[in-house]
């Protein structure tokens, strides 16, 4: 496994119910325990805001600031196989707290969150996403994306690309416009970039597929059968990507008429799917129980996590939140094993440290109480 990439120190300004914090984090696992409410979860948000996107709760900036406050600012810095790196984030207060999130790296000024990328990468799991495989397909498919951006840092201007592309589109087809030139371009556009989307997609589907089969037969996280629905991702696995860009371009041209009576662009990787199955059982993980859901997820989590360290040379920084609630004890003595050996630094939140006790004197434990951190034995 390559060397770990981590964040040493957090410091928050003003974010979420941290008026001020500094934190020192030692690497490996890091156990963040207390009573709901306590702002376990708003510790991880602010690391997840040390990526692109809105974190993972996809708070607006507003809602992150403090009571109060115009503004919030997150900065780490952090240890990589190349070196320390001071990264931060937030936002500019006033009127232009909704859109004024910057970036700086090293004292500098970047041109996008998605330069965060170079130094650091991170997934997460959360509660919400217990119902990840029977909730609507968008939030498959943005846990989908979540992945590829840890593998390929492109994938983020590419989705940014083909979301503003389709939203002229759309407002063309609202405004009722026939401009047929406006249209070629546009569409020319959506095909380009949601090609690369389809193409991205099923290259990380095909990865990952292969690094869960080396998951145990008989382990603790079942192995899953994952595979992408969508008519560009199936044509991608093996049709040279211009005539995919032709068709996809003519199936948005012949679809006019159909997405002005519907308002919206109807066809495109915007409406694609991630179809998980619980592989030992035969099943659709939809049809699961809860704790089967949760194993199957972690699962593919931890194998995406082996897969960043052999493409990327890099594991990303894991956030589980409230990771214990579905796993029986010997599922969580196994992940806990799994995370070690990664290699990976892993923040995992819960209500009692006892959850966590199979971990005990190899984790930095803490313990949070409304806006304060304090060492902690499990």
């Amino acid at each position: 496994m390559p060397d770990q990439t981590r964040v040493a120190r957090l410091t928050l300004t003003d974010f979420r119910n941290y008026a001020r914090l500094a934190l020192d984090f030692e690497p490996g696992l890091v156990v963040l325990t207390g009573e709901n409410g306590a702002g376990k979860t708003n510790l991880l948000e602010a690391v997840s805001m040390l990526s692109p996107g809105r974190g993972l709760r996809r708070a607006t900036y507003p809602e992150i600031a403090c009571a109060g406050s115009t503004g919030f600012a997150v900065h780490a810095q952090v240890e990589t196989p190349s070196g320390e790196v001071d990264i931060g984030t937030g936002t500019i207060g006033g009127d232009a707290v909704e859109t004024g999130r910057r970036v700086r790296i090293n004292g500098a000024n970047a041109r996008s969150a998605d330069e965060l990328l170079q130094w650091l990468r991170v997934v997460w799991l959360v509660p919400a996403m217990d119902a990840l495989f029977t909730g609507p397909a968008g939030d498959r498919r943005r846990f989908l994306d979540r992945l590829v951006l840890a593998i390929d840092p492109r994938h983020g201007q590419r989705a940014l690309d083909y979301e503003k592309a389709m939203r002229g589109r759309n407002r063309l087809l609202a405004e009722g416009s026939r401009d047929r030139g406006w249209f070629d371009a546009i569409e020319g556009q959506m095909a380009e970039t949601g090609v690369a989307i389809a193409a991205a997609r099923m290259e990380l589907v095909r990865l990952l597929a292969r690094s869960i089969g080396r998951l145990p037969d008989e382990g603790p996280f079942p192995r899953a059968d994952i595979a992408l629905s969508g008519t560009f991702e199936t044509m991608v696995d093996g049709t040279p990507a211009v005539d995919v860009e032709e068709a996809f371009r003519a199936a948005l041209r012949d679809g006019r008429e159909r997405d002005r009576a519907a308002g919206r662009t109807l066809d495109g990787p915007h409406r694609s799917d991630l179809l998980v199955r619980h592989r030992p059982k035969a099943m659709p993980a939809e049809l699961c129980s809860t704790g089967e859901q949760k194993a199957l997820l972690v699962g593919i989590v931890l194998s995406h996590a082996r897969l960043g360290a052999e493409i990327a040379g890099s594991i990303p920084v894991l956030l589980l939140d409230e990771i214990a609630a579905h796993l029986d004890a010997g599922r969580r003595a196994a992940l806990f094993g799994i995370l070690s050996d990664l290699n990976c630094q892993a923040f995992m939140t819960g209500t009692e440290p006892a959850l966590f006790q199979a971990i005990a004197g190899s984790a930095q434990f803490l313990a949070v109480s409304h806006g304060s951190i304090a060492r902690a034995g499990a």
